[in-house]
């Protein structure tokens, strides 16, 4: 009931996914069968998949097919993390400065994007 209250409230949310067998978690996917179509019909998301591996889109592209059936507005930046156990230092900040950008302009996107889409402004 919580995680539905959540997502009552929300007018955007961030998307996060480990990639198992070049797809999304079960637990996202049973996380989202278990949401009601108006839990997620014209809410915003941001999309992003960590990878043990190299980066790539799979879970992501997964992730939009499902997203765009319950009718969820996706911003089109995504973010992929590959090599995830290399990625953070002990602090648990990024490594790569260009990844933290990256997440950066992710982040005002979703603003700008959910402002925008469930007229916030």
């Amino acid at each position: 009931d919580r995680l539905r209250q959540a997502f009552d409230q929300a007018d955007g949310m961030v998307l996060v996914t480990p990639e198992y067998h070049g797809s999304v978690s079960g637990v996202l996917k049973n996380a989202l069968d278990l949401m009601s179509f108006d839990q997620l019909a014209g809410k915003v998301a941001g999309m992003i998949s960590i990878l043990g591996g190299q980066s790539n889109s799979n879970a992501l592209n997964d992730l939009r097919t499902i997203l765009r059936w319950v009718h969820t507005w996706v911003i089109p930046e995504q973010v992929a993390i590959g090599q995830a156990w290399q990625a953070f230092d002990a602090q648990g900040k990024f490594l790569d400065e260009k990844l933290s950008q990256r997440l950066d302009g992710f982040a005002q996107s979703l603003y700008d994007n959910t402002c925008r889409i469930r007229g916030l402004r």
